[in-house]
């Protein structure tokens, strides 16, 4: 993938991409938490998915190797996974590419095509994950405040949504044991703004 996409849109923008091996050299220092198939990773300036996709890779790696022998578990953790993939971008091209990039991943890996229940959840899924906005004033493209779903499985193929907003998830540096909040609860200010029953592929799927 070539660094620039257009002079003007470095001009305009300051869009440079990461080569592929700083990618994987950068993911490397934190090589056991990308391994990790419930980490949770956000990059705040995803364009097309060039740190985000060799996560997912890996991730999907992860799955192969705890539950490649059982369909099932398989499915449902690799769209756990890339529920735990998280972008904001700017740019709406590379938002849409970016989308498109990840479930082309999941799908090659799956098996999927575009009517399996899987493929439209996660296609759900990443229009939800991967947010058309600014990260540095955490609006919206239509200027909304930034949210975020935070995706758990509770396994037998049902997942749980809790929906936090981006600017309140901000302030969990504030809570470090030595800060002047440390004795504060955490749920004291960390609540979700919505919270959903257990949801299934079909309930996913049709979004």
């Amino acid at each position: 993938m070539p660094l620039v996409k257009s002079k003007q849109r470095v001009a305009d923008h300051g869009e440079v991409f990461t080569p592929a091996w700083m990618v994987e050299a950068m993911l490397d220092l934190v090589k056991a938490e990308t391994e990790r198939i419930d980490s949770r990773v956000l990059e705040p300036a995803c364009g097309s998915g060039n740190f985000l996709i060799p996560v997912l890779r890996r991730k999907l790696a992860a799955v192969e190797l705890k539950f490649g022998k059982s369909d099932f578990e398989k499915r449902h953790y690799a769209l756990f996974g890339l529920m735990c993939v998280y972008g904001i971008e700017l740019l709406d091209d590379n938002v849409a590419e970016c989308r498109e990039n990840m479930l082309e991943i999941l799908a090659d890996y799956i098996g999927l095509d575009e009517q399996d229940d899987l493929h439209r959840a996660a296609a759900y899924v990443l229009s939800q994950n991967i947010v058309h906005g600014d990260a540095l004033t955490m609006r919206t493209s239509t200027s909304q405040p930034i949210t975020f779903p935070e995706w758990g499985y509770l396994g037998k193929g049902k997942f749980q949504r809790r929906d936090f907003r981006y600017d309140t998830l901000t302030q969990m540096s504030s809570f470090g044991k030595d800060t002047l909040f440390a004795n504060l609860g955490k749920h004291e200010i960390f609540t979700p703004i919505n919270s959903y029953p257990p949801l299934t592929l079909k309930d996913l799927a049709g979004g």
